[in-house]
């Protein structure tokens, strides 16, 4: 059975990494940009990665600008706004595409074991969220809209 510990994709400085790191944690799976709308939530993933980290989560933040071209820096700037405006201390991953022909085999796997909305499979915009449990399977997807403060109050429950 494949799990999100399966796939491995190349961090915000270029060396790839295997999800395998987190393997026994759970992990909120968000593709970011940062020129939308939904932008501000870096401070509610920041802040959910800092209070449950001790308690085996993480968020893993994937940069993507297949959405209003609201990604449109390189891997260094992308990293330079995450530290400097929402100091962002959860792993960042170089940007990859989530739809289409070149979707990040990590996100073809997440769309298959949860579908969005009336069973669409596609990432409809930017901060589509994916839960995995500890053991590696993805629990929930949350549309953009869900916030990470509602998603606290679930994790809380999951995690103890």
């Amino acid at each position: 059975m494949t799990t999100a510990y399966d796939f491995s994709a190349r961090d915000i400085d270029g060396k790839d990494v295997s999800l395998s790191s987190w393997k026994g944690k759970a992990m909120l799976i968000v593709n970011v940009a940062s020129k939308c709308g939904f932008t501000p939530q870096y401070a509610g993933l920041e802040a959910l990665h800092r209070k449950y980290q001790d308690k085996g989560f993480a968020v893993l933040g994937f940069p993507c600008d297949q959405f209003g071209h609201q990604e449109p820096g390189d891997e260094a700037e992308i990293k330079n706004f995450c530290s400097l405006t929402y100091d962002v201390s959860f792993p960042m991953f170089a940007k990859i595409d989530v739809n289409g022909s070149k979707t990040h085999p990590l996100y073809k796997w997440l769309k298959q074991e949860k579908s969005g909305l009336l069973g669409i499979d596609a990432i409809k915009w930017n901060f589509t969220k994916f839960l995995v449990g500890r053991d590696g399977q993805v629990v929930k997807r949350y549309a953009p809209t869900d916030t990470p403060e509602a998603i606290g109050k679930e994790l809380g429950k999951m995690l103890g």
